[in-house]
């Protein structure tokens, strides 16, 4: 099932990169962006993410947070985090079920790879309804970011 606005968010409890326990019930009363990334180290999923924490005062000023999920371990997201500079939290999805329940898995991948996260975006507002969804088929394609933040305007 891909989730689509007006949907309630399905709540996660994951992993963040310092293994901190990081839920959706965390973000009660605020917006937040809930990111999906194939892979840590990889070129797009770097320029995605680098380019949300060059924006991230867009964000705040909107009173929004953001996580980003990927199936990579807590210690692959952690060195990432580090070497990009990332100032929001990103979050292991190892087990694949949160990447599964928002409809934002690859069954198949690059390289005979099983079971990555889908390119994702959605907008969860402050009561924890889909705002904004966008699933990407292809994983070069970077989400909308000018429709995350009008959206975003829109509920603020």
């Amino acid at each position: 099932m891909v989730l689509q606005p007006g949907n309630k968010a399905p709540n996660f409890k994951l992993r963040a990169s310092d293994t901190s326990e990081v839920s959706l019930d965390d973000y009660q009363g605020k917006n937040l962006v809930v990111l999906f990334f194939p892979l840590a180290f990889t070129s797009v999923c770097t320029t995605e993410l680098c380019s949300m924490r060059d924006n991230i005062t867009d964000y705040q000023d909107l009173d929004t947070d953001i996580v980003a999920i990927s199936v990579d371990s807590p210690f692959t997201l952690a060195k990432f985090k580090e070497e990009n500079k990332l100032n929001f939290p990103l979050l292991s999805d190892f087990n694949k079920e949160v990447s599964r329940s928002y409809g934002s898995l690859y069954e198949d991948f690059v390289l005979g790879l099983k079971g990555v996260s889908k390119r994702s975006a959605f907008v969860v507002d402050s009561n924890g309804i889909v705002q904004y969804a966008e699933v990407l088929e292809n994983a070069g394609e970077i989400p909308d970011f000018k429709a995350i933040n009008e959206t975003l305007k829109g509920i603020s």
